[in-house]
């Protein structure tokens, strides 16, 4: 081992990216990067990745998940934006990167770009369509403000409609600029719909989304997708009046009605009072006017009307007349009718029989029918006992009788009456009955029990019988 010929220490890995780490940071702790957003990403932890670029060069960057919920312009792929933050370092990769704390638009150009690409947006979402559009009431009872509880707008809402129509006001203060501002209004929004009706807090007929003049910048809440989005989902009618009469927000897109000011939001929720009374007055005093002219004039119709009709006696004439003619009609028609029907009913009782021709036409058929069943019983009686002469002859010649008269005899078991035709059924010393053609003899068997006869052996298969014959 040779010495070292310097007195540098060694430095670990970790040491260096450490020692880089505190460097950078110190020298870098408070920065505004100007570039353009690039693969902005979202992961599950809510925080947001992404890269600063410009022609010549890129930096990745982070935005924590709290500064991301703060902020209000969201990161956007191709956004030109100035990120205000602190370098550091990720010595795992050995890389340095931008904490990102806040984010601002680089320029009105690049505003009006994302305004006019969220706009579009919105728009092919339905959100701006005029059929979703409800009219505003003619005279609320209760008006809901959405401003600053501040500022000269609300002031200007109060005084123009104590001018105008003293309504109830009810005033949902929030902020109308700044990063929290857009959550604030969306959430005053939804709480003026959620508002029970009939409950303790009147639930009003119209609201007002209403904010002063001011720049691009100043407005931006309210080209907030959460506030457009809870506008066009408002049930109560929303007419918004934000900046001035030049100043277009994306929230005028959403609303029922757009005012070119809050004090014109004012007139247009609410008419004058004084005009709705003398427009009251005019209208009483016409209405008795026009009722009269209106009665002259029906009563001039109904004359003329009433000239057109022709004379009631001459009506009446008429249709007397044609009553007359009718019913001398009408007599001749009855009679003439119950003269045919007189004919068709003679015609009918010549055609019909008398119950004596009936009853003996009926006897007949039953002379007839009684006729052909007698000589038909008879024929079948016939038959049977042909057939009955039949069986009994066939009977007779096949009775064991007609055996016994030739000379054979019957031999029965006495006690048992049974026929016996086997030797090998007689035992010496039993009854036995004879049975002869003209009598019974009883009689006792005698003599030695005669011997088995042989049993037959089984034919062989395939083996005929010698015994049997051919048919061939």
């Amino acid at each position: 081992m040779t010495e070292p010929t310097h007195n540098q220490p060694d430095l670990s890995v970790s040491a260096l990216a450490a020692a880089l780490k505190t460097t950078i940071e110190t020298a870098f702790g408070l920065v505004r990067v100007r570039g353009e957003i690039s693969q902005p990403k979202v992961v599950g932890s809510g925080h947001c990745y992404l890269r600063l670029k410009d022609d010549k060069a890129v930096i990745e960057a982070v935005i924590w998940r709290g500064s991301l919920a703060r902020m209000s312009v969201r990161p956007e792929d191709g956004l030109e934006v100035i990120a205000t933050g602190k370098l550091t370092t990720y010595g795992a990769r050995s890389q340095y990167q931008l904490i990102v704390d806040s984010l601002e638009i680089a320029g009105e150009g690049a505003l009006l770009k994302l305004l006019e690409d969220r706009r579009r947006k919105l728009a092919a979402e339905g959100l701006f369509a005029a059929e979703r559009k409800r009219a505003i009431p003619p005279l609320p009872e209760v008006i809901g403000v959405v401003t600053s509880p501040t500022g000269a707008v609300i002031r200007d809402i109060l005084h123009r409609l104590r001018e105008r129509f003293p309504r109830r006001v009810l005033v949902w203060p929030v902020r109308v600029q700044g990063e929290e501002a857009a959550g604030e209004i969306a959430a005053a929004i939804a709480g003026f719909n959620a508002l029970p009706e009939g409950g303790p807090i009147p639930r009003p007929d119209v609201l007002i989304v209403a904010r002063g003049g001011g720049s691009l910048e100043d407005l931006w809440p309210f080209n907030e997708e959460i506030v457009v989005r809870a506008a066009a989902a408002s049930a109560i009618p929303l007419i918004s009046a934000v900046g001035h009469e030049t100043d277009t927000t994306l929230i005028d897109y959403a609303a029922d009605l757009r005012a070119p000011t809050p004090t014109g939001a004012a007139e247009k929720a609410v008419p004058v009072r004084l005009d709705l009374i003398a427009r009251v007055s005019e209208l009483g005093a016409r209405l008795p006017r026009a009722l009269a002219a209106d009665t002259e004039a029906r009563a001039r119709h109904l004359e003329a009307l009433s000239r057109g009709l022709p004379h009631p006696e001459r009506l009446l004439g008429e249709a007397t007349q044609r009553l007359d003619d009718r019913s001398e009609r009408l007599d001749g028609c009855i009679r003439t009718r119950l003269d045919r029907t007189g004919d068709r009913l003679r015609a009918l009782g010549d055609r019909l029989r008398t119950p004596r021709e009936v009853v003996d036409r009926a006897a007949l058929r039953l002379d007839t029918a009684t006729q052909r069943l007698t000589q038909s019983f008879g024929r079948r009686v016939e038959r049977a006992a042909d057939r009955l002469d039949r069986q009994a002859a066939l009977l007779d010649t096949l009775s064991y009788r007609r055996v016994l008269d030739r000379g054979f005899v019957l031999v029965r078991d006495a006690a048992t009456g049974k026929p016996l035709t086997r030797a090998a059924q007689v035992a010496p010393g039993s009854g036995l009955t004879l049975a002869f053609a003209d009598a019974d003899v009883g009689a006792t068997a005698t003599g030695d029990a005669p011997p088995e006869p042989p049993k037959r052996a089984a034919a062989k298969p395939g083996k005929r019988d010698p015994r049997q014959g051919s048919l061939l």
